[in-house]
Order: C-alpha cells, then structure tokens, then sequence
C-alpha cells in the first residue's frame, strides 16, 4: 500500500479539529486506513521559495498514512481530509462540475498530430480556473503528481502529467512527436537551451529522472506539446519546460495527460482535477478543454463522469452479516462518499468521478461494511456445517512430490515466466506453433511468456547446478499456461510432473523406471486402452528414436526420452540428459 506524509498541523487545520495520535489512529482505522508512523521533518523557512536566504528552521510533525493502492484520491492531504469529513459528517459529500469558459470565450483545444500514434498517442486536458496556491497547497499539489506517477501511471510508462501557468502560453496547443534533434528548448530548473538528444545525456545521472529516460529514448520520435507560439511546454513523459512554470502567483492552470492508455489518462485527470478544484474561484468546478483527434473527432475533457450501480439490500446484509434498513444503509454509504438514493429494497448508488476503485456491487458492500464498522459485526456460528477439504489436484501433486523425492530426485520450483528462447529455439520449437501465452509488455528478456513445459526450468537449474556431483536428478511438480480457445480468459493451467535426469549416461532407464513407478502409486497398470503404455513419438527437442509418448487410457499425457544435444548444449550443458514431463490431471 502506498504511504502518504501528511504534516498534522496542516491536517489538523483541515479537519477543524485537533486529535491526539491516538485519537487520529482510531479515526483512520474506522475510515479503514493505518496510522502508520508519526516522524518529525526539519525545513528551512525561506524569504522566497527556492531562495538562497533563511529564516530560520522548523520542525513538522508528519503522519504517515497507508492508504489502500486503488484509492487514488486519498493520496493527498486534500483528498484526504475531504474523506474524513465526509465520513464524519461534517461535510456534505461535493458536486463536482466541468464548466465553459466565463463569457462565452471559446474552449483552450489541444491537437494530437498523427505522428503521436508511434509513441503515445492519446492525450487529455483541463484547467483550473481561478486557482490560489499556497506554499502548503502547491507542495501538495506537486507531491500528488508524484505520487500518481508512480502508481496509476506505472511510473510514467502509462500516464504522464504536465501542468502549465495558463497566463504564460497561448492557445490552441498542439501535441506533436518530432525526431529528437528537432525539439529545442529550456527544461525546467535549467538556465539554458537544450536539444532532446541533450536532455538524455543530461538526465542520464539525474537520481529522480534517468528513470523515464527509457521510456522514449530508443524511439525515432519523441513526443512534445507546444503553444500557437512554437513554445515547448513538455517533452513528455520526461520534462516540462521551464517558460509555462508553475509558481505560488499562478491562477490559471493548463492540466495535460499524455498517455498509452486513454482510460487510465481520464482517470488521472479526474482524480487530479477533483482534489485540487477546491482552491478553484468557483469550488469544485473544472474548466473544460477540447482535445482534437488525428481522425478529426473532438472530445471533450474532463469527462468527471457520475455513474449508478443498483443493490439489493438484502445482497449488503447477507454478505456483511447486519441487519440494516435501505436508509440506514444509505447513511452508511454517504459516510463514504457515496450518495445513494433508497428504493424500497434496492438502492440507488451515485459512484463519483473520484471513486475509480467502485468496480462491482462488491466495492460498495465493501464500503458498507467499512461505516458500519467490523468490529461491530456480530460473530456467529454458520447455520451450514461446512468441512474444509484439500483440492484434490493439490493433494494429488503433494503426495506426488513425496513419492519422486523417495525415488532420488531433488524437487525444484522454477519461474513460471520464461523467455521464449526457452520454450522455443532453444527447445528446437518454433515459437509461433506453440500455444504461448505472450506478456504483452515484459520487464525483461527473461520473462517473455508463460512457459507451456516444465522441462526448460530444470535445464536452467541443471546448468546452474552443473558443478555439483553427478549425477543430477531434478522435478517439478507446477502448472504451465496454455492457449485454450474453450477457456473462458483465452487460456488454462495445466498441472504437470517434469523429471531430469543428468550424468555421464543418459539414464533413460532411471526416468522410465520413475514413470513405472508413478504409475503404480496410481494404480495404473500396463496396457494399451485400459492402464499405460509408451508409443514411438518424433519430437524435434529429443534425440531421434529415443522419444516416446506416454500414453494413458488411451490417450497421450505427456513424453519422455533422451534429449536432444543441441538442446542440452543450448542450456550450457555439455553432459547427456533424459526427461520425462507428463501431465497429471486426467488421473483425477
């Protein structure tokens, strides 16, 4: 859970109330958060911020909050105390409203060029009219960003921010992605122009930058948002340019979102605008933007979409165990900023545009439960005897790995993620006939897709082991992802017994005696249609003529043999080797 630092004065000034630490515990607990740790912080008071002459110092104390990781729009001091307020009710839960510019000026538009489909193509924007800022408010403002960057944003590979003094900068502005020698301009807490090839060399060193330099560095474009002037107001997701600054004079505030995911941008808008709207001349309100598509569709932002899920009430009781009427309900989920409406036995829930965690009917039975407070539900015994059973595939696979240990074989638990080098050329596979599920967008060369064999696991653990006396004899007993066309997400678990058996020799005889043995642990005896047996198989990851299907009943479930040596020598390993993988469902 994300951890947000809040200095208690100032939410002490918010709330209208002081507590004491223990008083503040209770109250977040109830809220359903944590005080988690209260610290003191020492700043230096300063003439001007970012001034060379001091004051004097003072020291904050800072309450550390866990905030659960879907609830956006606690991760400020604004949000926050707006939460607890409510909660408390001693404030009615806010409208938010996107409004039109005053006196009917025309609405700020933000054009997205084609060019940005190469590297971040969607884009978003609003303004904060009228807005004052205080240091308190601006650092919080700032810390949100931050703090949104690194969790809805997925540090900035999804979403990236950028706010602009509206006052410096003129309209329609134009988001544009330019080969990086021609993007020129002077970044923010910098005295001097720099090209974006420079900026990279620049910020390679930066602690809190270099970060999102890979984000874009290795694209032939780069992406940049500019004014009807040519003024470059960011080169996104990296930098905002220094001219377009936000300072504690600003009023009027351009908020932009550029991003891979046009959902997750509406969301960040949404949750940043909301917090902040109050500071606004008129609370609570945004100012509209309109954002130009490449296909010539005009959108307009934000959307602060207020959305209805219906309940039965009986459905809230029955799964938290109260007994409450459709109004006290009503109460409960008004604590929570949520405003619902009675119905008889159903009610009427307003899901606001700052609630992005309100997926399902269950998020708001969760919120229920949280304003009636868990601990005030009564304990009691279920009118159904229930008895606990062991999912018969796990107790299967347990007693499984007891047997192949007995035999002399080490159990080993390998990554359920592989490159596809693994599974593919390096089995002597293509990659492209095999039912792999694909990362679409994996961290690293070694994580790629989910494996569809145990057998390459072992390979890697065998070749890190290779020093080890011989010989070597390895299993696993996991599942493996497969496309399945019939399975309801696109794909199914398949849970597999692979063995590895490394030497001098082959010891093909030591994995077909473990088959024959497994086997008869599951009584299953030799046969063609009625028990097991082996059936010659031609497979490219195998030695030719020593490969065979296990077949079972009648039907194949899985191959052993001696494999293949530019297998072995493409995992490292320079000794023969025998497997044996089969699957064990259909013994169930």
């Amino acid at each position: 859970m994300p951890t947000v630092g809040v200095k208690r004065d100032l939410l002490f000034q918010a709330l209208g109330q002081s507590y004491t630490e223990e008083e503040f515990n209770d109250l977040c607990f109830e809220f359903g958060l944590e005080l988690d740790e209260v610290t003191t912080e020492k700043q230096i008071i300063s003439k001007e911020r970012g001034g060379d002459q001091s004051l004097g110092a003072s020291e904050d104390v800072i309450f550390k909050v866990d905030i659960p990781a879907n609830r956006y729009d606690l991760l400020c001091l604004e949000g926050l105390a707006r939460g607890l307020l409510v909660f408390q009710g001693k404030l009615p839960i806010p409208r938010y409203r996107a409004v039109q510019p005053a006196n009917g000026a025309p609405m700020q538009l933000l054009i997205i060029k084609p060019e940005t489909a190469h590297i971040r193509p969607h884009a978003v924007a609003a303004v904060l009219r009228g807005i004052t800022f205080t240091e308190a408010v601006y650092d919080s403002f700032i810390d949100l960003q931050d703090k949104l960057h690194q969790n809805l944003c997925r540090k900035r590979s999804l979403v990236a921010i950028g706010t602009h003094d509206l006052d410096t900068i003129r309209g329609p502005f134009t988001y544009d992605a330019r080969p990086p020698g021609q993007i020129r301009f002077r970044p923010l807490a910098q005295n001097k122009e720099f090209t974006a090839l420079e900026l990279m060399d620049l910020y390679a060193t930066d602690s809190h930058l270099k970060q999102y330099l890979p984000i874009i560095r290795d694209s032939a474009v780069y992406p940049v948002i500019s004014d009807a002037d040519g003024v470059v107001l960011s080169m996104p997701p990296i930098i905002n340019g220094h001219h377009s600054r936000i300072t504690l004079d600003t009023r009027n505030v351009l908020i932009e979102c550029t991003a891979t995911d046009l959902t997750k941008a509406k969301m960040v808008l949404d949750t940043l605008v909301c917090m902040f709207s109050q500071y606004c001349r008129e609370a609570y309100t945004v100012e509209s933007v309109q954002v130009e598509t490449p296909a010539g569709e005009k959108c307009v932002y934000p959307t602060l979409k207020y959305r209805t899920e219906v309940i039965d009430v009986s459905t809230v009781n029955s799964n938290i165990g109260i007994s409450q009427t459709s109004d006290q309900l009503a109460a409960l989920l008004t604590r929570m900023c949520l405003s619902c409406a009675p119905d008889g036995q159903r009610l009427a829930v307003e899901v606001p545009p700052t609630r992005h965690d309100i997926l399902h009917v269950c998020d708001v039975v969760e919120d229920v439960a949280i304003a009636y407070g868990y601990n005030n539900v009564r304990w009691s015994i279920p009118e159904i005897g229930l008895t606990a059973v062991q999912n018969p595939l796990n107790k299967l696979s347990d007693q499984i790995r007891h047997q192949v240990a007995e035999c002399g074989f080490t159990e080993a638990l390998t990554f359920s993620l592989c490159s596809k080098e693994d599974v593919g050329s390096k089995m002597r596979k293509d990659i492209a006939q095999l039912p792999a599920v694909h990362i679409s967008n994996p961290k690293t060369l070694e994580f790629q897709v989910a494996r569809t064999t145990l057998v390459p696991g072992l390979l890697r653990t065998l070749a890190a082991n290779r020093k080890m006396p011989l010989p070597l004899r390895l299993f696993e007993v996991s599942d493996v992802v497969l496309k399945d066309r019939l399975a309801d997400t696109g794909a199914r678990n398949e849970r597999r017994l692979a063995a590895v058996s490394y030497s001098k020799s082959s010891g093909f005889e030591v994995i077909h005696g473990l088959l024959d043995r497994l086997m008869q642990l599951l009584e299953v005896s030799w046969g063609e249609q009625a028990g097991y047996c082996l059936r010659q198989a031609d497979d490219a990851s195998y030695f030719p003529g020593r490969c065979a299907d296990v077949m079972a009943y009648g039907q194949p479930i899985g191959r052993l043999g001696v494999l293949h040596p530019d297998v072995i020598t493409r995992f490292e390993l320079n000794l023969p080797c025998s497997a044996l993988e089969i699957s064990l469902e259909p013994f169930l």
